[in-house]
């Protein structure tokens, strides 16, 4: 099979990886690519689910030189979990969920960081969208500290139909915003939660602030505007820590 660290090129053994159950992060096809070969992987694509960019040639050859035919599947180091099955097996063992929603955060580091952090918190799941997220590689892994090994990662077509399923399943979803005029110390994280976290660059889209139960904000008191996401994450999810062990 031609792979190269956590990539694999080539259509026969990009459908070889699939049939064999490896976890596809995602798939680069190179712009009009065809064929009898190409129309197999779109079914596979389409039964599991797999992201896919649609991309010119020289963008998978910045990738790799090699004979690539086109096509470039990534390696997810991690088994993506289902957000839909863990809720209810949540509810059934009596705990009470605190999942963590990154919207399109996109550095490695970040992500890494956010991972570690929702892990020594017991978080008990990360949801991300399947585009437009940092890709989940080694160096992810790495940065977390083998926390994604441990914490699950639920990766969704749609953001905004997971957060109205945890809304009907009586999980609150509490948006982190410099928007909002409460701070983050003034709502109830004992409560079934879902931390929402915004893009590093323009923060929590609109259109789920428009749907979220609680918008809250960090005391920003310096010149900086903000704070890096993960820092902001890691505060936010330890208040939850802290009002569910009744700390002062």
């Amino acid at each position: 099979m031609k792979q190269d660290k956590d990539f694999i090129f080539g259509i026969r053994p990009v459908l070889e990886a699939i049939n064999s159950g490896k976890n596809i992060d995602k798939l680069m096809i190179r712009k009009g690519l065809k064929g009898e070969l190409y129309y197999e992987l779109m079914t596979l694509v389409k039964q599991f689910e797999i992201p896919v960019q649609i991309v010119p040639n020289e963008r998978i050859n910045r990738v790799t030189p090699k004979n690539h035919q086109g096509l470039l599947a990534f390696i997810s180091p991690i088994e993506f979990q289902n957000i839909e099955q863990i809720l209810p097996s949540l509810y059934e063992k009596g705990i009470v969920p605190l999942i963590v929603i990154l919207d399109k955060v996109t550095d490695v580091r970040n992500f890494g960081a956010i991972s570690r952090t929702a892990e020594c918190a017991g978080v008990d799941a990360v949801i991300i969208p399947d585009k437009g997220s940092a890709r989940i590689s080694a160096d992810a892994v790495k940065t977390s500290a083998g926390a994604l090994h441990n914490v699950p990662v639920c990766r969704v077509k749609s953001l905004t139909k997971i957060i109205r399923f945890l809304q009907d399943s009586g999980v609150q979803i509490i948006a982190a915003t410099e928007k909002a005029s409460d701070y983050y110390y003034q709502v109830d994280f004992t409560m079934p939660t879902a931390i929402l976290m915004g893009a590093e660059d323009r923060g929590v889209a609109i259109e789920y602030l428009k749907i979220c139960d609680k918008m809250v904000k960090i005391p920003v008191l310096g010149e900086i505007e903000s704070l890096n996401v993960s820092v902001a994450a890691s505060i936010l999810i330890y208040e939850a820590v802290k009002q569910r062990l009744n700390l002062s």
